[in-house]
């Protein structure tokens, strides 16, 4: 049986763990479903092509928000207490 996940809005973010630089390329991948290092690689050969492959990261890493930090509801709380 597979579980449903839930609906959440999917979002850009920078990643907080697939991040070389300011993890634009990584949240850039984690959005479109693909492997980060095709992200890297476009920037690249935009870079290199004379396109705006720098300025258009650099934009990006300004604009972009952090990915969110995990927050422990309250449920999950008390479920870590009653364990302890």
């Amino acid at each position: 049986m597979q579980k449903r996940k839930s609906h959440q809005q999917k979002r850009l973010c920078k990643s907080s763990g697939n991040r070389k630089v300011f993890g634009v390329a990584g949240g850039v991948a984690e959005y479109l479903n693909i492997d980060p290092t095709l992200v890297r690689l476009a920037f690249v050969l935009l870079t290199m092509a004379g396109g705006p492959g720098v300025v258009l990261y650099i934009i990006l890493a300004v604009i972009v928000p952090k990915e969110p930090e995990f927050v422990q509801t309250s449920a999950e709380k008390s479920k870590r207490d009653e364990v302890a």
